[in-house]
């Protein structure tokens, strides 16, 4: 096949008019065109007025002949090149009458677990998979009742069970990871397969949402367990069996044993109690920069009109989003973080007597408001100057600078997991909130109207602060009525990224624990859906190649 990219055509062109596009741009006859694909489809909004339709196309002719001879008349056009090939390519499999005396085990069954285990069964591998959280339903049932009624379980919410914290998002499937290998295109097949709407293989900014990717977690389950894979539910892992540097078992919290040789650490970035028992044993773990703040709410009409002018509501183009950064003053950069179109702002905290901010949209993205976290970068030079302590930079000290943030959030919604919020007008002015505008915030349990800012009780560290205020109104000139005077503010945002990376080597092993392979975004090596979806699937790749001692694809050499 052969693939034109950057074909454009106008917003509203006619559904008929893609292939007499696709001839002229290659120069053949109509019926010299065999068939056509849709590889992917973005647009370009920067003249309003006039938005046009990017797409990426594979073609396929009547005849090779054809093919090669479009090939060599347009030789010099980068727009036109053979179709490379995307299909995911296993490392090996099992033999039928392979032994195995250990099998491989993953901890953690969210994006990064889900595609481990489903390679790794895929494989004919077996993985036993412990999740300490419980199934996608189950979990559901337990985050609603932190919404609805103020109950928090500790170990069911926003953060643990099966789907991880993706599962309540806008449930984003792309990402600016370079992959030469299309491991995305793996993600999203599967994803298919498991009942999402097939558009997600070619639409520029595909998502989900959260009801639809309940029943596909679900899907996903179900395949690894016909292949032989075993996932075991409120199974939360305390201890790890080291010996001479490698790995040889987990314990559970009921105190059974279970032998590996092989451990993918799929961990989430809430995953407290682990990382501090995975550093008491000696693993290797490093801080690393992440970033804290508010989530902002604005009607999604001024969003809309303000991306796509007089196109606003078109069907094809949905709800908007953007993506805003501002240097401030004092050094630090404020950037948008996991916008939400049309969705809403829910409670995320997995740790009684915090409060903890997320967003999350329906697959319709119908919802009056859009939200996105608003979020200032942290580093661990930050700990000292913030008074965690005045020795030497721990890995674990960003978990306790979030609980600072967190704690202070409970303290200022007045309890009962109510959140902080203000108004962006009043916020940036330094003054109370008292009355709401005509923005409704969507958070539950509910807000407390507060000043973010006070004196002594400040929601965020002082540098942080003067950066928002800064922020809105540079982001008011990017996005006309982004800083808005009745826009809500509810805190905090602290979950942005994994506070500390649990270090590997390019062969995806611990760097002191053989047979540890940390991965996704708990280990700092992704964030959201997709970047960890295809660590998973890298982390797989290498337990089972050395399982069955062929060289894994997407491991470097190493000599």
């Amino acid at each position: 096949m052969l693939r034109i990219t950057e074909l454009r055509l106008p917003l509203n062109h006619a559904e008929d008019a893609l292939r007499p596009a696709i001839v002229t741009r290659l120069g053949v006859k109509d019926a010299q065109l065999e068939s056509f694909v849709v590889f992917k489809r973005s647009y370009d909004a920067r003249k309003k007025s006039a938005i046009v339709l990017i797409y990426t196309i594979d073609c396929e002719f009547v005849s090779d002949d054809i093919e090669q001879g479009v090939l060599a008349r347009l030789e010099k056009d980068p727009h036109i090149r053979p179709t490379p090939d995307t299909s995911y390519k296993f490392a090996g499999h099992a033999p039928a009458d392979f032994q195995q005396d250990k099998r491989p085990v993953v901890i953690g069954f969210g994006p990064c677990g889900i595609f481990a285990a489903l390679i790794l069964a895929q494989m004919g591998l077996r993985p036993i998979v412990l999740e300490r959280g419980k199934q996608v339903r189950e979990r559901t049932k337990d985050t609603w009742g932190l919404w609805r009624q103020s109950v928090l379980n500790p170990e069911s919410n926003v953060q643990f069970g099966e789907g991880g914290a993706g599962t309540f998002s806008d449930g984003k499937l792309y990402s600016q990871i370079s992959d030469p290998r299309h491991l995305t295109r793996k993600v999203l097949t599967e994803f298919v397969k498991a009942g999402a709407p097939e558009e997600i293989l070619y639409v520029s900014k595909p998502h989900i949402g959260t009801f639809r990717l309940v029943s596909m977690v679900e899907k996903i389950r179900e395949d690894i367990e016909q292949l032989g894979g075993e996932i075991r539910f409120e199974q939360h892992v305390t201890d790890v069996v080291i010996d001479q540097g490698h790995i040889r078992g987990v314990v559970l919290e009921s105190g059974e044993h279970i032998e590996a040789d092989h451990v993918v650490l799929a961990l989430g970035h809430s995953a407290r109690d682990t990382f501090k028992m995975l550093h008491a044993r000696g693993v290797f773990m490093e801080p690393k920069p992440f970033s804290v703040g508010f989530r902002v709410e604005h009607p999604q009409s001024i969003i809309d009109k303000a991306r796509f002018g007089p196109n606003a509501g078109n069907e094809i183009l949905g709800a908007a989003d953007y993506k805003l950064v501002h240097h401030a003053s004092n050094g630090r950069s404020v950037y948008s973080f996991c916008m939400c179109p049309g969705g809403t702002v829910v409670a995320a905290t997995s740790e009684p007597n915090r409060v903890v901010t997320n967003g999350m949209s329906q697959y319709s993205r119908a919802e009056r408001n859009a939200n996105a976290a608003i979020v200032v970068g942290i580093t661990p030079q930050d700990y000292r100057q913030d008074g965690l302590h005045d020795g030497p930079v721990n890995p674990l000290d960003g978990i306790e600078f979030q609980r600072i943030w967190e704690s202070r959030a409970f303290e200022l919604g007045e309890g009962n997991y109510m959140a902080p919020a203000q108004l962006v007008g009043d916020f940036v002015k330094g003054q109370r909130s008292r009355v709401l505008g005509n923005v409704q915030p969507s958070y539950k349990p509910g807000v407390t109207l507060t000043d973010l800012a006070q004196s002594g009780l400040g929601s965020l560290p002082d540098y942080a602060l003067a950066a928002l205020k800064e922020a809105f109104p540079a982001f008011d000139k990017q996005i006309k009525g982004f800083g808005m005077a009745d826009a809500v503010l509810t805190g905090v945002e602290t979950r942005t990224s994994s506070p500390l990376r649990i270090t590997r080597g390019r062969d995806y092993q611990s760097l002191n624990v053989k047979g540890l392979y940390p991965a996704g975004e708990g280990a700092g090596y992704a964030g959201g859906i997709m970047s960890a979806g295809v660590d998973g699937i890298e982390a797989a790749e290498a337990v089972g190649a050395a399982i069955l001692g062929v060289k894994a694809p997407g491991i470097k050499d190493l000599g």
